[in-house]
């Protein structure tokens, strides 16, 4: 490929932890642990962002305020926040590596864009200390990225593009249209549409779909094709210019892009 010279990954969801999951239940937990409960649905809206602005988020929603408010006599503060995001932190820590897993496809696509010359850099939501656990399961199953920037190594996390911006700076590439972002959450979208990427949705591995693998592969024909229709639809809604099942149908759209910028398009 002459044009396009890389691509960054997001981590949970897009090329290891099938259906994001190992977030999940350290939210449900953590908040349990403070006599409120959430959903599975609830905990999954944020996704993508950094896991404080995730929890202030949660804290946000009329319904979670009202019931802190109902246990703990006050409406939920800073204070608060941070209070649960102590808690949280070790729980996402403790499950990183058990969904650590690379996505089908992500090995080999990671090997695919290296033959053709491409960097490959990633974004995540989770800190340092969370990849710490992941980063080295990842590489021993076939994936190491040339850029790896974490959730407190920019100003602010996502759906600003400063983590984009340190990842071009680590790749050497500019301009931003010579990039490719690939994220399963709309925030992650928004991120690479900011700093000025081709964007690609993620949406059946993801956390919009929202299962493992194995319960994906239950799923009838028809309840499968309509989660695939809605998880599709909620990306396209936040901007994606394409959305995919997984990281294994990615080659033909990047090959799609580089004709586009042959062709003098932008994003």
């Amino acid at each position: 490929m002459k044009h396009l010279k890389a691509v960054i990954f997001d981590w949970a969801g897009t090329i290891v932890d099938f259906g994001s999951l190992a977030p999940m239940g350290a939210f449900v937990e953590t908040f349990a642990e403070f006599g409120v409960d959430i959903s599975i649905d609830e905990a999954r809206g944020p996704m993508g962002m950094a896991k404080r602005p995730h929890i202030a988020a949660l804290m946000a929603l009329p319904r979670v305020a009202k019931a802190w408010t109902d246990k703990h006599g006050h409406a939920p503060g800073e204070a608060d926040i941070d209070a649960v995001y102590a808690v949280f932190v070790p729980k996402n820590i403790a499950v990183a590596a058990s969904y650590a897993t690379l996505i089908p496809g992500a090995a080999e696509i990671a090997a695919q864009l290296k033959a053709e010359g491409l960097k490959i850099g990633s974004t995540t939501g989770y800190t340092r200390e969370i990849m710490a656990k992941i980063l080295p399961e990842a590489e021993r199953q076939g994936f190491a990225p040339d850029s790896l920037v974490c959730t407190g190594d920019t100003p602010d996390g996502r759906p600003t593009p400063f983590m984009l911006y340190k990842t071009f700076l680590e790749l050497g590439v500019w301009p931003a249209w010579h990039a490719v972002k690939v994220d399963d959450t709309e925030v992650g979208i928004a991120e690479g549409l900011n700093a000025g990427a081709w964007t690609v949705g993620v949406a059946v591995s993801g956390n919009v779909f929202g299962l493992s693998q194995a319960d994906t592969k239950a799923l009838s024909s028809a309840d499968f094709a309509l989660k695939r229709q809605a998880a599709a639809g909620r990306l396209k809604a936040a901007g994606a210019h394409f959305v995919i099942d997984s990281v294994a149908d990615l080659l033909p759209v990047l090959s799609e892009i580089e004709g586009r910028l042959a062709r003098g398009e932008r994003p």
